[in-house]
């Protein structure tokens, strides 16, 4: 392991700590935003299409869901390495 590699800010436990109590946080708020979509999604289907089959509501709101949930972690997990410095801090071997 290089000095570049080990001067990452997650070497810092209080700062690792908010750092993923803040991920923590954001992903709170996008489950709530995630289940008010599919409820917001599986109403208007309702209404537009009355009751079909109730395996087709049940795969719509487990792939919105999903879906909403996964790019929520992934931009939350972008949110937290830049946020903290953690991106600088990763050694480029590539530069001349």
């Amino acid at each position: 392991m290089t000095d570049a590699m080990s001067a990452s800010p997650f070497d810092d436990p209080e700062r690792a700590a908010a750092a993923w109590a803040r991920f923590r946080r954001i992903m709170r708020w996008m489950f709530l935003v995630t289940v008010t979509t599919v409820i917001g999604a599986l109403t208007v289907l309702y209404r537009q299409e009355g009751m079909v089959s109730p395996h087709f509501y049940i795969a719509v709101a487990i792939g919105l869901a999903f879906s909403m949930l996964l790019m929520s972690a992934l931009m939350g997990l972008v949110f937290l390495s830049s946020g903290t410095g953690h991106d600088e801090a990763v050694d480029d071997r590539n530069e001349d």
